[in-house]
């Protein structure tokens, strides 16, 4: 599907396109400007992610895109048990879910039909998905 991404890192806004292609056996992301020239491809296969961009600095790192992407749209049941293992919580409530270390809020996110908003709180950066993800 096609997403538009807005996202704000460091005090600045960022503006770009996303065609994502998500199944039981990964992903596959092609970033795009407003113009429609790539920004950056992403690919999660068997375990393995590559990440190739010219435009992104090199300390981005594609675990944390994939992890996110992951944390809104994955079963939550799978995701309980993974952050559990980790020793985070997982709270779903319908269209909102978030994981917490403690008492400490980490990350949130807010769905509805055509948005996803996540918010990471350790990492300080926020992004919103546009999309139809019924």
């Amino acid at each position: 599907m096609a997403q538009r991404i807005s996202a704000s890192w460091q005090g600045k806004d960022y503006f770009f396109n996303a065609w994502v292609k998500a199944d039981e056996t990964g992903m596959e992301m092609t970033l795009l400007n407003e113009l429609g020239v790539s920004m950056g491809e992403l690919s999660c296969r068997k375990g393995l992610i590559s990440f190739s961009s010219t435009i992104f600095p090199k300390s981005l790192k594609p675990e944390y895109i994939v992890a996110d992407f992951q944390l809104c749209f994955y079963n939550a049941t799978a995701l309980r048990q993974a952050l559990e293992d980790c020793g985070l919580s997982f709270e779903n409530t319908g269209n909102n879910r978030r994981i917490l270390k403690g008492k400490t809020l980490i990350i949130e996110i807010e769905k509805s039909r055509n948005t996803v908003r996540l918010v990471n709180h350790l990492r300080g950066y926020t992004y919103t998905l546009e999309g139809n993800f019924e």
